[in-house]
């Protein structure tokens, strides 16, 4: 390492050439005499080196206690407290082009500015040399992680959220088959924030399987395994023959029968994906992103790339989400983030709480009810998007194979949207094609609190459009031959937690155990289901059986017909809104099209046969 040598040295120098892995040593000492910190740590999956970045943090103020023995809490700036979609692109090279939505710049543009950026930008600080695991180590899903940063906050998230990797690296054998992620907090102000927020950039590389992340400290723009390695493993899972997806992980657990079953599921923001994976008596693998690959016995198989939760911590209180508020208010290790604190003492948005006080410190620094910032807009107690950060292992129904290096074998996919005229609460697929259809046309409608209006409906397939590094077509064609690969597919159902009838929801919250219950039973053909030409219903009866057996609670009739009705001019209008929404879109698999001409034609007869616009599901018995 002849031009970083001088500050990475001794003992730092000789865990790096342990690695045998000139590509490391290439980058690391590339990246220290780019970015120029005072001091370079290079960290082992010794514990003792792990509790030194926790320290660090506290040393350095990133962090302070709290106080529950093994809490802190950790600061972004007022103006960096979510991801930066204007600021965060993949780097493409010229003449390529990616699908709506999505941001790009050219690559060699984009890498002169980023790396201008990072020029010096560690001036004064010490670099963390970081090595993570994504997945179960020694595994066939492994993918092994440089992190490079110099806030010690983003190295201890990491250390909560994904596995020790170092060891894992020497099984590489010498080889580039590695992502790298170059992240610097940049200049900071007295308060430990980033203060040069107007240059935060977050540029993905596909082509070299980096990130790059300046300038900024909140976890979804910084912390380069989470949302930015999605983007480079979902490049990778394209390019290759799997899946990376947006995905929950669960093991269901029906009540009376001893076998687990496991799902993943797909939710937008706020479409119920963390209630989903939580739903009291089953047990979570993970709650973010899954790595899917097909085993020699041609079943899905699915692990968690992540070991721990990054987690919005609004609404956690004791009644809707008991198990993770029991692990936030008890002892372990766990990190707050933009929430209150008065006398040491986390408060937060919706924790159930009457005594919640009126000043302490925030993300704006010193806090009293009223106080308002200089858009003259009131200050919350807490950041609606505050969040906590720590194991899974933590949790109570944390599922005994999380580290499985073999995963486990995916029986069902939830695809999950949110709207409040058109969808059932659950219904299965038809086929293999018809359900990544139904995971490709996913809308959530927004809330006053993100664009000033309801209802206006947003297209996200998979859920993952946000996180898209590669065109809509080739993604979904992946889907399909993924699928036709299988012996075994997962079945596919799609749910809607949020339909309404005059205003108000038809469903309770907890409904969704009894969806979930039915969808498994309907793995193992436990119930019959009624065809339709949008997909499988449950039946009334199986349904009023599920809802005494879970809730001792009886299920009307009347509350069924409602529910599973088909609205067949909202249905038509959809198709319609996905007929626009893809037909620009090249590349897209002919099985997508197939079935949005099957639903249509299907739809269109059925309402001139009836001439009604809604159809109970008796109609079809």
């Amino acid at each position: 390492m002849p031009n970083a040598s001088r500050i990475v040295n001794g003992k730092n120098l000789s865990k790096l050439e342990a690695l045998k892995n000139p590509h490391v040593l290439e980058l690391v000492d590339r990246f220290v005499n780019l970015c120029k910190p005072t001091r370079v740590s290079v960290i082992t999956d010794e514990p003792e080196e792990i509790a030194y970045v926790r320290q660090l943090a506290l040393e350095t103020g990133e962090e302070r206690l709290l106080r529950m023995k093994d809490h802190t809490i950790h600061y972004d700036g007022y103006y960096d407290q979510a991801r930066d979609k204007g600021h965060t692109a993949v780097l493409l090279p010229a003449g390529r082009s990616l699908s709506r939505g999505i941001n790009s710049v050219e690559r060699e543009t984009g890498l002169r500015e980023v790396l201008g950026l990072l020029d010096g930008a560690m001036r004064g600080k010490e670099c963390l040399v970081r090595f993570f695991c994504l997945g179960p180590t020694d595994s066939r899903f492994s993918i092994s992680a440089l992190q490079i940063t110099d806030s010690s906050y983003v190295a201890h998230s990491e250390d909560l959220l994904y596995r020790p990797g170092y060891e894992q690296f020497k099984k590489l054998e010498g080889s580039d088959g590695f992502f790298t992620f170059v992240h610097s907090a940049g200049e900071l102000d007295e308060r430990n924030c980033t203060r040069n927020v107007a240059k935060r950039r977050i540029y993905i590389d596909v082509i070299d399987r980096k990130v790059y992340s300046v300038n900024n400290q909140y976890a979804g723009n910084s912390l380069g395994l989470k949302k930015l390695a999605l983007r480079l493993a979902v490049y990778k899972a394209n390019h290759e023959d799997w899946l990376t997806e947006h995905m929950l992980v669960m093991g269901v657990h029906p009540p009376g029968k001893d076998r687990v079953t496991y799902f993943t599921g797909a939710y937008p923001s706020a479409c119920g994906k963390t209630s989903t994976a939580m739903i009291p008596g089953q047990s979570i693998v993970g709650d973010d992103i899954a790595y899917i690959r097909m085993d020699e016995d041609g079943n899905a198989r699915a692990v968690n790339i992540e070991s721990g939760v990054f987690g919005i911590i609004r609404d956690v209180n004791p009644l809707d989400d008991p198990l993770i508020h029991m692990a936030l208010t008890t002892q372990r290790e766990l990190i707050f983030s933009n929430v209150l604190v008065t006398d040491d003492v986390p408060y937060w948005l919706g924790m159930g709480r009457d005594d919640v006080p009126d000043k302490g410190v925030n993300h704006s620094g010193d806090w009293w009810e009223g106080k308002r910032d200089r858009e003259g807009k009131v200050i919350p107690l807490a950041h609606p998007n505050a969040r906590y950060t720590m194991r899974i292992s933590v949790l109570e129904n944390a599922d005994p194979r999380i580290h499985d290096p073999d995963g486990v074998i995916v029986r069902g996919i939830f695809y999950g949207g949110r709207d409040s005229d058109t969808n059932v609460p659950v219904l299965e697929s038809l086929s293999w094609e018809h359900g990544v259809y139904l995971g490709a046309t996913i809308e959530s409608e927004t809330t006053s609190a993100t664009l000033g209006r309801t209802g206006v409906r947003q297209s996200n397939p998979m859920a993952i459009m946000d996180f898209m590094v590669v065109p809509l077509g080739t993604y979904l064609s992946n889907h399909m031959s993924f699928g036709r690969r299988l012996r075994n597919r997962p079945r596919v159902f799609a749910t809607n937690y949020f339909l309404k009838h005059e205003g108000e929801y038809v469903n309770a919250k907890v409904d969704k155990k009894v969806w979930l219950l039915w969808a498994e039973g309907r793995i193992y053909d436990e119930y019959e289901a009624i065809e339709t030409p949008v997909g499988y219903l449950p039946r009334y009866q199986d349904l009023r059986s599920l809802f005494r057996e879970t809730f001792d609670k009886e299920y009307e009739e009347e509350d069924y017909e409602l529910q599973f009705s088909l609205r067949l001019d909202k249905l038509l209008g959809k198709i319609a809104r996905m007929g626009e929404i893809y037909g620009p879109e090249p590349g897209m698999p002919e099985e997508f099209w197939t079935v949005l001409r099957q639903q249509r034609d299907d739809l269109e007869a059925l309402k001139s046969k009836t001439n009604r616009s809604v159809v109970p599901p008796s109609f079809f018995q």
